[in-house]
């Protein structure tokens, strides 16, 4: 049951830069860790960032860190994903997921998920 909802996917050239959103309309986020998570096409899936409920601490993946920051506007019930130096390789459907703790493990299983959202990096 989709729970969260994202947006903000799309294509974008190597370089780029995209902004995701996760919100939801049942629950309050702030509640929740938030998680990014992406799988791409015959890949396992891979946590990509995490921000605790007030947005005092983040956690991030090698790959993501330095290039990839994640925010929340507990006002308006949001999350951010801003992606910068967009690669090739972080092409992927991105999920918002969360949970009462942070989650790094690929099989985790988190309490709440959405439907993703398809980030294509290509010329």
């Amino acid at each position: 049951q989709v729970q969260l909802e994202e947006s903000g996917g799309g294509l974008v050239a190597p370089g780029g830069s995209l902004t995701l959103s996760c919100s939801s309309s049942e629950f309050v986020l702030s509640s929740y860790w938030i998680h990014w998570v992406r799988q791409a096409p015959g890949k396992q899936r891979e946590f990509v960032a995490g921000i605790t409920f007030r947005g005092t601490s983040t956690h991030y993946s090698p790959s993501s860190k330095g290039r990839f920051t994640i925010s929340r506007d507990n006002g308006k019930n949001t999350v951010y994903l801003e992606m910068n130096s967009l690669k090739p390789e972080d092409t992927a459907v991105y999920y918002c997921a969360a949970d009462s703790r942070l989650k790094l493990s690929p099989s985790a299983q988190y309490q709440m998920w959405g439907q993703g959202t398809q980030v294509t990096v290509s010329t």
